[in-house]
């Protein structure tokens, strides 16, 4: 019995955004998604970090190194869930202007007989 070579499967979902854009395995369309997805995640990073700026300190919070790094690994988890999640929809609205960027529009000049991520069914906002 004769076993082939195992391709393995990249997933975009742990790739760095560096490592995302140079990846061949991968489709435009999930280079897209997951492209937007992170854009989504720092953007929520942001959000989060700034609303913990106003919350008043007590004498029973210290503000030590060690709290500072839980409280920021609480923040990072928690933009990751929610981006992952889609249920904020900054990402999936990204998606569609991207793909729509990658799509040649009506007035635009005739492309070279390739179709396009959108026209090829792999991009969905």
């Amino acid at each position: 019995m004769e076993l082939s070579a195992l391709q393995p499967r990249v997933r975009a979902a742990g790739l760095p955004l560096e490592k995302l854009a140079a990846n061949s395995r991968l489709s435009e369309a999930e280079k897209v998604t997951e492209l937007s997805r992170q854009f989504e995640a720092v953007l929520l990073r942001q959000i989060l970090e700034e609303g913990q700026k106003t919350v008043f300190r007590s004498k029973f919070s210290t503000d030590s190194a060690a709290n500072s790094i839980y409280r920021s690994l609480i923040v990072n988890e928690m933009a990751e869930g929610v981006s992952q999640a889609g249920s904020l929809g900054l990402g999936r609205s990204l998606q569609g202007q991207l793909c729509r960027q990658l799509s040649p529009t009506e007035d635009g000049p005739p492309g070279d007989g390739e179709p396009s991520a959108a026209e090829a069914g792999e991009c969905e906002p």
